[in-house]
């Protein structure tokens, strides 16, 4: 398993100066929830901890080796991201869209293995879409898309899985269910999971640590506890919250306060 750290970590578009000497670190065996209001970077943060993105100070770190020291596609054998969303895909079946996720191992014109087709099997059967392999993926709803999504990175067998926002735009089925197939990918097979969300009930419920981020910095990581306090998210979000407890688990419960109420 593998740990990924981010080192004074910064990144720009042009004048905006999105990421400034950030640190983080995410290790195996458990989920890191990154949170913030919109706009402060925590797709760009994934796509600077993936290789995706450059960034223009600092290192990222994986298996304490800089990733840019490393050829790109031993780092898709190590580290897969899992975009928000599918984009267009052609006519393809599930299973030959979550085959695509075996081009770092094979490259995209050599036949697939033995090995290659047990990891799409493990993959399909770990989101819960073996049975249903055979359906052409323009055919599924917004949830079994993501699941597809979820199971073509799978099917890298990575030991570190970025995900962005993969529950946006899901109903609270779909949510449940794709946030509980990354908590036991962590905690059952030992993946280093850092996944960007905005619900912050359910980041409390499915997160081990916490990661706050605000103008361009991490202010605050730890336990859902420590992190979700009326305090410092009232401050970070610009809005007036209470923090309650979830009378069944115990995790922090954030509601925000109405406002301009008669």
């Amino acid at each position: 398993m593998l740990d990924l750290h981010a080192q004074k970590l910064s990144f720009a578009y042009a004048n905006w100066q999105v990421l400034h000497g950030l640190q983080l670190d995410a290790r195996p065996g458990e989920v890191l929830g990154l949170i913030g209001p919109n706009g402060v970077g925590k797709s760009t943060l994934l796509h600077t901890l993936s290789r995706i993105l450059r960034p223009d100070a600092g290192k990222v770190l994986l298996a304490n080796k800089d990733m840019w020291h490393s050829p790109p596609r031993d780092i898709a054998k190590q580290l897969a991201l899992a975009p928000q969303r599918m984009g267009q895909q052609p006519l393809l079946t599930i299973e030959q869209t979550v085959a695509l996720g075996r081009a770092p191992h094979r490259g995209w014109l050599l036949p697939l293995t033995k090995h290659d087709h047990e990891a799409v099997k493990r993959a399909l059967k770990q989101v819960g879409l073996w049975d249903m392999r055979q359906r052409t993926v323009n055919e599924l709803s917004g949830g079994e898309q993501q699941r597809v999504v979820l199971a073509r990175v799978l099917a890298q067998e990575p030991k570190v899985l970025l995900l962005d926002e993969p529950t946006s735009h899901l109903d609270l089925k779909y949510q449940s269910e794709i946030l509980g197939i990354v908590k036991n990918l962590a905690r059952d097979d030992g993946l280093t999971v850092v996944i960007s969300m905005h619900d912050l009930n359910m980041a409390a419920l499915y997160a081990d640590r916490l990661a706050l981020l605000h103008e361009g910095h991490v202010v605050a990581i730890g336990s859902p506890t420590e992190v979700l306090t009326a305090e410092q998210l009232s401050r970070v979000y610009d809005v007036p919250v209470v923090v309650t407890t979830h009378p069944t688990y115990g995790t922090p419960l954030v509601m925000p306060m109405i406002q301009n109420a008669e």
